[in-house]
């Protein structure tokens, strides 16, 4: 297969493509590489690695936020969310280490989203929700770890 046919396989069938470029991968025929896609598809992964933990994290976020500011309303579903949410983020850590430092960088960021978020989802004022984050990383990470609301201390989820 020639790098001109290897491009059309790109198009036509993405499938055959990857399994042709692991073919030529495995037995080191290199030449035969459709490179250009080869390397947007591998950004692509990195991207997709990074976009997933954002959304997770908002998310998370968000759940911890309404279960902290809105009592009244915390259902078991929220507390799995949290959950859910949190070993997400430790199995993404735990497969690819380096995106812990992407988590640092954009929790601020996610924080807001969320908070804007909680905003929409609750119906509560914005100003309902702390400018700065007001949970520690190690609880974030903690698929156990619920939020206490005002007056109360903080709780595990029983969820294990």
């Amino acid at each position: 297969m020639t790098q001109v046919l290897t491009k059309t396989l790109y198009e036509q069938d993405f499938h055959l493509w990857l399994t042709e470029t692991a073919a030529l991968l495995k037995t080191g025929q290199v030449e035969r590489l459709d490179y250009e896609n080869l390397i947007e598809e591998i950004e692509a992964m990195g991207r997709s690695e990074k976009h997933a933990l954002e959304s997770n994290l908002r998310q998370l976020l968000l759940h911890l936020l309404k279960w902290r500011y809105q009592p009244q309303k915390q259902t078991n579903s929220w507390a799995y969310s949290i959950a859910e949410h949190s070993l997400r983020l430790n199995k993404a850590f735990q497969q690819s280490p380096s995106l812990k430092r992407y988590f640092e960088e954009i929790l601020p960021d996610c924080y807001q989203d969320a908070r804007l978020l909680a905003k929409k989802e609750t119906g509560l004022t914005l100003e309902s929700f702390p400018t700065e984050l007001p949970f520690k990383i190690a609880d974030i990470l903690n698929p156990d770890y619920l939020p206490a609301t005002e007056g109360e201390e903080r709780r595990d989820s029983g969820i294990n």
